[in-house]
């Protein structure tokens, strides 16, 4: 039950943007789905809407019986019945505006906690290796989600049900006033050509602008991220002069996109006085012909306000329009990524022990690179296996191990754990099989106890234990709080000795089956190492397997059954601890990872 939920969780997320026509934009479509998921909010603001339209009437009405009957023979008490009745009028309209917009508010609500939620989860289950690198393009990709959604529910709203009745009142002046309906009736398509006018001329400057804001919230990750390294190197006055002319790009372009704007918004606003002006000369007219009495002509001139704001509201979304719609395109970059559980792929689940982790044929490329990072012919891990990975830097270490993990997927072959192909497990259940330690530790705002127990609640004796064991009750023991010591973002306050122990006692609470863990002592003093790899060889039990990558063949000789080296993206040598640290091998320089003929060694102890 619970893997069949889990997969039913994974297609969801898959299929959310693959159920609707290609030809839509998938942000689109997944704002659209979520707003009219339930339809009886829109029936109940249609309806209203439609009530507040008619009642907008009644003060054109109002004013026709006020000035051609009232006015003339001063009938105070109907009079005070006309206004009596606009009273009970406006009380209506007033309650029907605010259940309007309450409802819409909730409605954003929802849509922007539902969208967010999916955006999220994609992006948590994003292929790692398929993820953009610039994070501050990506965080800007999905902060324009906001502005997409607040746009969709003004407009979609106003083109429904507000814009109809536009036209309406349009037929309703045709009707009081007879050629005063014409004025209004030719404002529609000039509003309409001004507002195409303006969106098609804000086209280039909206794209180049959000590049630019883009590149300056990329540009602002990095500095913040590299703060220390910026001031020690003495670059501080090199980013500065980046980020001026970042800003100075962004300002001038948000100038133009100002000026198109205000223009579309002040020549709109001049048609509206034009069509009003316009009304009145004409109205007059067919009051002097005997066509048109002076209330009829007020009650136009007041339903011409009805006209004027739907349309001054076109040119306005049209305008507003470019932005959204690079915004749209921008997330749809980032929604086609791929993710680790692609639809079409049948998960499987297994609760048992994995018996062996197997390569076959491998060989793993960044996108757009025409260096192979890893080329594997060959390679099988036993249960109960010490397997420790030796090589020089950039020799593909780090990349078997994440390859192993299955945070990454080979660009040929296959992953295999027990018989079936990583990227067909479970991600779930593959999360809570092996353990991984990456080389840099990441560590997250909040407590030393939250980030080391980041998958859930675990036994304070069982973590007392581990960071005993790990020396981490040091750490805690300096600070009043204990466990409680609170952490600001990226860990800071705590070394980078202490950062890698605290990575060491997230994995050792896991208690995974498969131990990948990359350089896990690269930053420990040799006391620590020590305690570091006792405690590894307490808490791993017989049947689990470890893959450790480093570059000091002394914890080779320590804990290790079986030694791999790896260079040039390549296994050169595998064999028992004896066999082949007794003769290292040294392999012929030649070009960084580039393919050769070498074949790849591959055995068990």
């Amino acid at each position: 039950m619970k893997t069949e939920q889990a997969t039913s969780q994974h297609k969801t997320r898959w299929t959310l943007f693959t159920c609707f026509s290609t030809d839509t934009s998938i942000a689109t479509q997944m704002i659209m789905r979520e707003t009219f998921r339930d339809k009886r909010w829109f029936i109940v603001v249609a309806v209203a809407t439609v009530i507040i339209n008619l009642l907008a009437l009644a003060t054109s009405l109002f004013a026709i019986q006020v000035y051609d009957k009232v006015v003339p023979t001063l009938a105070f008490d109907t009079l005070w019945i006309l206004v009596s009745a606009m009273a009970g009028v406006i009380l209506i309209d007033w309650l029907l505006k605010r259940l309007r917009g309450r409802i819409l508010d909730q409605v954003s609500a929802q849509v922007d906690k539902a969208v967010s939620q999916q955006v999220f989860s994609h992006i948590m289950h994003l292929q790692l290796d398929k993820r953009p690198r610039c994070l501050g393009t990506l965080a800007s990709q999905v902060s324009g989600l906001d502005n997409v959604r607040h746009f969709f529910s003004a407009s979609v709203l106003f083109a429904l049900v507000d814009l109809p009745f536009a036209l309406m009142f349009v037929l309703f002046i045709g009707m009081l006033g007879g050629m005063v309906g014409w004025v209004y009736a030719a404002m529609f398509p000039l509003a309409l050509l001004l507002g195409w006018l303006t969106q098609h001329r804000l086209h280039r400057f909206t794209q180049t602008q959000l590049a630019r804001s883009n590149e300056r919230q990329g540009l602002l990750v990095e500095a913040l991220q590299g703060a220390e390294t910026i001031r020690a190197d003495n670059a501080t006055a090199q980013f500065e002069s980046r980020w001026a002319i970042l800003t100075e790009s962004i300002s001038a372009y948000s100038i133009q996109q100002k000026d198109i704007n205000n223009f579309g918004l002040i020549t709109s606003a001049s048609l509206a006085t034009c069509a009003y002006v316009l009304a009145i000369l004409v109205g007059v007219y067919q009051i002097a012909q005997g066509n048109l009495t002076i209330g009829a002509l007020i009650a136009c001139s007041i339903l011409g306000g009805r006209v004027i704001s739907p349309v001054t509201q076109s040119v306005n979304y049209m305008a507003q329009w470019q932005n959204v719609a690079q915004t749209l395109k921008n997330l749809d970059q980032l929604l086609t990524l791929e993710t680790i559980a692609p639809q079409e792929e049948k998960l499987a689940t297994s609760t048992s022990t994995p018996k062996q982790l197997q390569l076959n044929n491998l060989r793993f490329a960044y996108d757009h690179s025409p260096l192979t990072q890893l080329d594997v012919k060959q390679l099988s891990i036993n249960a109960g296996e010490r397997v420790v990975v030796l090589g020089t830097i950039g020799s593909g270490k780090s990349t078997l191990l994440k390859l192993l993990a299955g945070l990454y997927r080979p660009s040929e072959g296959d992953v295999l754990l027990s018989d079936h192909a990583g990227r067909q497990q479970e991600p779930d259940a593959m999360s809570a099989t092996i353990g991984y330690l990456p080389q840099t530790v990441q560590l997250f705002k909040g407590t030393l106890l939250d980030n080391l127990t980041l998958a859930g609640q675990t036994q304070d004796d069982h973590v007392q234990e581990v960071c005993q064991q790990l020396g981490l009750d040091q750490v805690a023991d300096y600070h009043p709080k204990g466990m409680q010591l609170t952490l600001s973002e990226g860990g800071e306050g705590l070394s980078g000795g202490q950062k890698q122990l605290v990575g060491l006692g997230r994995v050792c609470l896991a208690a995974p089956k498969i131990w990948l863990l990359d350089e896990p002592t690269a930053a420990l003093d040799g006391r620590t190492e020590k305690n570091v790899l006792k405690c590894l060889q307490a808490r791993m039990k017989s049947d689990d397997m470890l893959v450790l990558s480093t570059h000091r063949p002394s914890i080779a000789a320590a804990i290790a059954t079986r030694v791999i080296v790896m260079a040039q993206g390549r296994i050169v040598a595998d064999g028992t601890p004896e066999a082949v640290l007794g003769t290292p091998p040294k392999p012929a320089p030649s070009q960084r990872f580039r393919v050769s003929p070498v074949t790849s060694v591959a055995g068990s102890s």
